[in-house]
Order: structure tokens, then C-alpha cells, then sequence
């Protein structure tokens, strides 16, 4: 190619390029977010390391600007959709904080276009407590446009909630306020995001009562409200037939009582729930768990609901992790749990009061990673089928079961760890109980016998009980 076509070529691509460029940043977001920037971390040059005509260009990992031409400026700009702050990872390298960051007012006030702001372990010095309800404005500048709202591990920001819930986020779909200072009731108010598809609101220091209004939100797909200090009873209407599309649902480590609401069985998406460690009543396990048949995971560990295990569990098949510790449980652990539960991969039923034999359904659980039958009140011969779950069951506390020689030797022939805690069950015993199965069958498997030869079999079985 001659090089008058290369040149014209070239010439003709750059003209191109430049009249598709993004506009610049607006003036007044630009200002705004190099304080910010600068309240985060005062210790990097900000504007030295993105000047002014390049910040859209090429802006820091986690900050995004984009152009909108149905906007009304009356000078063409482009605008801040998200701002990501904290170190997470190499691949997401946000801009990151010092030990001493504090939140600058700007952030709530200067970017009306914002859809997304992240705050990742920023607010972390003990001695440092971030924000006050003074500086919040009345209304944020975003609240219209805001879609995801996430602040994680943030401890040392301490603010009431409400600050955050008050606002008219019309357009919020994620709420995420994990680990961080939040603190006080949540309002009703939270029932008026109607686009919310998320709230998790784990690991702060939220309390009172959970709003009905919650129940309303009929896009959400994740409710997680752990680790908190609410009390009371869980609405009824969290399973009224609103959250048709709700797929985990965490209350655990709060202070919930009363009955476990059997209208969650109308939640026919749920894979996981979790009310571990809770108050809840003794009202034994909820039957309605059977209805649901979308559940991978189950936790109702720590409450005190008593009752025996029931018998559920022929429709839960894709179940994989069940967590019924410390909760007060009685009677025989069902066998159809080893039948039905094929893909189960975690068991927990440990510090209950079950009594009875480890069933031998359990050897058809090969799936499993954990089987924890600790601290009960099990007895009899620890079944020859569990040999295929192996180590992976856990027995201790459980006086009155004993193990077979044969079960304590490992492929090699030699002792292993397998069950290594367990009694022996009395040879004497298996010998006897070997007879006696061998006398039986040898009965059964005849049409007439001597009752001379009979009467001796017998008499020596029993000469074998006094040796």
C-alpha cells in the first residue's frame, strides 16, 4: 500500500476516533471526587496521578464514568456512575485507604448520576469513629439513580441506620451493609424500595423488632439479617406469598422467638434458611420444611425446639447441608434421611438427646464431607455399611455404642484412626450373636429335623452365654 493511502488512512481513523470520544467528566464531579479521593487517602497524589483531562480516560480500577445523551446539559459531560473505594484484590485493585480515611460530605452530595458505591475495609481503626449524623445531608444527591450500596468490614463507621434507610432510594436493587457500625431499628420506610432484590444487613448492631413492610418487597431474592440483636416474632408476612422469588433467607444468631412462621413454606424458590441460634419456641421441627422442595440448606441449630426428627425428607433430595445441633431432639434418628438425602453433604445432629442405633441407611450417604452424631444418647453396634462414610462420621460422646474390630481396620489391615475413640463391642457377644443367627437360620432352612439334635444345639448355646 503506498504510503499516501496509509497516511490518508490513518488520518481518516483518527478523525474518527475523536469524534466519538467520551466527553470530559463534569467540572464540578471531577473537583468533588479528588476530595474525596483525597479523604480516603491523603498519601497518594490524586491529581498528579490522574489529571484533569485524563480521569475518564483512564480513571481508577473501581471508578466509572459514562456519557448519557439523553441528558439535558446544555455543555455536553460525561458523569461518575461508580465509585469503588478499598483495596480488595489484584483483580480488583480499587483505590486504596489509609488508616486513617474518613468520608467526606461531598460523596453524599456532588454526583446526582451515581448508580454504584462500594466501600470495602476502609473504616477500621478502633480509635477512629467515621461520620456522625451531622453530616449527612437530608437527601442524598443519588437517591434517585443509586442501584447498589455496599459498605463491608467498615467497624469504626458508626451511624444509625435510618440515615441510610430514610433516604428515597427509588431505583435500589442491592443493599449490603455487612460488618460495619450500623446501628438502631430498621424503619418501615425499608418497604418503600420496591426494586430491592437484595438486603444484607449482617454483622452490625441493628435492633428491635423486623419491620412487616420487609414482607412486601416482592423482588427479593436475598434477605440475610444475621448476626444482629433483633427480637420478637419473624413476620408472618415474609411468607404471605410476596417473596415468590426468594432464594436465601438468614435470620440466624439474633434473638428471634416465638413460632417458626409456617408460612415460609409457601417460599417455593428457597434454597437456603438459616434461624440458627435464635429463641425460637419449643414447637418441634417445622413440618412445612417438606413442602419446599428447592432446599439445599437448612440450619436450625441453637433453638430449643425439641421434638423428634420427623419424617420429611422424601422430597428434599438436592438438600446438601442440614445443621439440627443443640435443639433439644428426642427419639430415633429416621432411616429415611440415609435413603432420601443422596446428595447430602453436611449432617449435623450432634449435642441433642437421640437415642437408638446410627441407622445403617447411613452407609448410602458417599456424598458426605460431615456426619457429626456427637454427644447423644445412641446405642448398639456402629453399622459394617458406615465403613463408606468413613472418618467423616463423628460418634464421640455416645457411651453406649461400640464399634467392631473389623470396622477399626483400615484397607491395609492395620488400625486406623477410623472410629479410634469407640469401645469395642464384647467379642463374646458376637460370637453369641453369631450362634444364635446361625441356629436360627439352620432352622428355617429345613422341613423336619431331630428334636434330640435340636435340644443339644440349644443347650450348648446357652452353656456359651456363662463362659
Amino acid at each position: 500500500m503506498p504510503f499516501s493511502s496509509q497516511l490518508f488512512l490513518t488520518f481518516f481513523f483518527s478523525i474518527l476516533l475523536l469524534s466519538h470520544q467520551q466527553p470530559p467528566l463534569n467540572p464540578h464531579e471531577q473537583e468533588s471526587l479528588y476530595k474525596v479521593l483525597h479523604s480516603i487517602n491523603p498519601t497518594i497524589p490524586w491529581r498528579t496521578l490522574f489529571p484533569s483531562h485524563d480521569f475518564c480516560i483512564s480513571p481508577p480500577h473501581g471508578i466509572l464514568c459514562d456519557y448519557d445523551d439523553s441528558q439535558n446539559d446544555t455543555v455536553s459531560f460525561s458523569h461518575l456512575l461508580q465509585l469503588s473505594f478499598g483495596y480488595v484484590s489484584d483483580e480488583s485493585s480499587n483505590p486504596p485507604c489509609s488508616d486513617n480515611a474518613t468520608l467526606n460530605s461531598l460523596l453524599f452530595t456532588s454526583f446526582p448520576f451515581l448508580q454504584k458505591l462500594f466501600f470495602y475495609n476502609c473504616f477500621n481503626a478502633s480509635s477512629l469513629i467515621v461520620s456522625t449524623p451531622q453530616m449527612l445531608p437530608f437527601s442524598f444527591a443519588f437517591s434517585s439513580t443509586l442501584q447498589e450500596l455496599v459498605f463491608i468490614d467498615n467497624p469504626s463507621l458508626v451511624m444509625p441506620i435510618a440515615d441510610i434507610i430514610l433516604q428515597n432510594f427509588t431505583s435500589l436493587r442491592r443493599l449490603v451493609l455487612v460488618n460495619n457500625g450500623f446501628h438502631g431499628e430498621l424503619p418501615e420506610t425499608v418497604g418503600s424500595f420496591v426494586n430491592l432484590e437484595e438486603v444484607t444487613l449482617s454483622g452490625n448492631n441493628l435492633s428491635g423488632e423486623v419491620p412487616t413492610s420487609l414482607g412486601t418487597l416482592e423482588k427479593l431474592k436475598v434477605l440475610d439479617l444475621s448476626h444482629n440483636d433483633f427480637h420478637g416474632c419473624v413476620p408472618e408476612s415474609f411468607g404471605d406469598g410476596k417473596f415468590m422469588e426468594m432464594v436465601k433467607l438468614d435470620l440466624s444468631h439474633n434473638g428471634f422467638g416465638c413460632r417458626v412462621p409456617e408460612s415460609l413454606g409457601q417460599l417455593q424458590s428457597l434454597e437456603l434458611l438459616d434461624l440458627s441460634f435464635n429463641k425460637f419456641g419449643n414447637f418441634g421441627v417445622p413440618l412445612f420444611l417438606g413442602k419446599v422442595p428447592t432446599l439445599k440448606e437448612v440450619y436450625l441449630s441453637g433453638n430449643n425446639l425439641g421434638g423428634v426428627i420427623p419424617e420429611i425428607w422424601e422430597n428434599l433430595g438436592g438438600i446438601r447441608g442440614i445443621g439440627f445441633s443443640m435443639m433439644g431432639l428426642v427419639g430415633e434418628i429416621p432411616a429415611s434421611m440415609g435413603v432420601y438425602l443422596k446428595n447430602l453433604t453436611y449432617l449435623g445432629l450432634d449435642n441433642n438427646m437421640l437415642v437408638g442405633p446410627v441407622p445403617e441407611e447411613f452407609g448410602l450417604l458417599d456424598c458426605a464431607d460431615e456426619i457429626n452424631l456427637e454427644n447423644n444418647n445412641l446405642s448398639g453396634k456402629v453399622p459394617a455399611s458406615i465403613r463408606v462414610v468413613g472418618e467423616k462420621l463423628k460418634l464421640k460422646g455416645n457411651t453406649q455404642l461400640c464399634v467392631d474390630d473389623r470396622l477399626m481396620r483400615c484397607d491395609n489391615g492395620e488400625r486406623c484412626d477410623l472410629l479410634s475413640q469407640m469401645k469395642l463391642c464384647n467379642k463374646a457377644d458376637n460370637d453369641i450373636l453369631d450362634a444364635a443367627a446361625f441356629l436360627l437360620s439352620s432352622a428355617c432352612g429345613v422341613s423336619s429335623f431331630d428334636p434330640l439334635v435340636l435340644f443339644f444345639s440349644l443347650l450348648g448355646f446357652v452353656f456359651c452365654l456363662y463362659l
